[in-house]
């Protein structure tokens, strides 16, 4: 019992911390790249799943992915769009969750991406919208190496985190409104491909498998008040030592 208050108590903490962080995206110096991949940080973190990938849908309606927690997922990700199907398109279509509690019974539903996906390792995937009212910007879509159903808990949770994200961004398109959607899309585009490459310098320069180099770009970031797709362009570019960012995890920044 006291195990599993204890587990319980944790994952309440990992919550509670994650919706502080997502709420503090709200506030100035928005950078909707971190946005993201915050959200599927936090929703690989506390939903206990393998991976996940965000899009988000332009002015016509096509959706970009824009995050993800790994590489293979991003490429599986390109892969449902280009076959235009799979779980993401469905609950952006939809406006609703999806849930697929085992991929292998999906192959008629999805004939293209349910056997990529399997091929992967994964055995179950759900998603669900970014949206806000009626209105639907995008899908979070989750990943699992076993099969079984996402608990309605579960479900809220995933739902929350990606109502969260999508104020900001609908806040942040509002408060520019001399901002196109197509601008703020290309803008995390390029975001993702800059930290995309901050990631690899860090890689490189660290030994750190590609989530820790995240971490530690974000800290970092956030140690010095700093946007992240900023942080990322610097160690691109070679105007940021990497090692200085490495470094900064046996020396972060004083608490205020």
């Amino acid at each position: 019992m006291t195990d599993k208050s204890s587990t319980a108590s944790v994952r309440e903490t990992r919550m509670v911390a994650a919706f502080v962080e997502m709420a503090d995206t709200l506030v100035d110096d928005y950078d909707v790249a971190d946005v993201l991949h915050r959200l599927v940080t936090h929703a690989v973190e506390l939903l206990d799943a393998a991976a996940a990938g965000l899009m988000l849908a332009d002015q016509r309606g096509s959706l970009q992915v824009l995050a993800s927690s790994t590489e293979g997922v991003r490429l599986l990700e390109l892969f449902q769009l280009q076959a235009n199907e799979g779980p993401c398109v469905d609950a952006y279509r939809a406006g609703e969750p999806i849930l697929v509690d085992d991929l292998t019974r999906s192959v008629q539903r999805w004939p293209s991406f349910a056997p990529q996906a399997v091929s992967l390792g994964f055995a179950a995937v759900h998603a669900v919208p970014l949206r806000l009212r009626h209105e639907v910007i995008g899908a979070l879509n989750l990943f699992g190496y076993h099969a079984g159903p996402l608990t309605q808990a579960d479900l809220h949770l995933a739902q929350a985190l990606a109502d969260t994200a999508t104020i900001g961004i609908l806040q942040e398109r509002a408060i520019h409104r001399g901002e196109v959607l197509t601008e703020q899309l290309q803008t995390a585009l390029n975001s993702r491909v800059i930290i995309e490459q901050a990631k690899g310098v860090l890689f490189h320069a660290g030994g750190l498998d590609m989530g820790q180099t995240f971490e530690v770009m974000r800290t970092y970031a956030r140690d010095h008040s700093t946007r992240l797709s900023d942080i990322a362009t610097q160690l691109a570019t070679a105007t940021l030592d990497p090692l200085t960012v490495l470094n900064h995890r046996h020396h972060p920044a004083p608490q205020q």
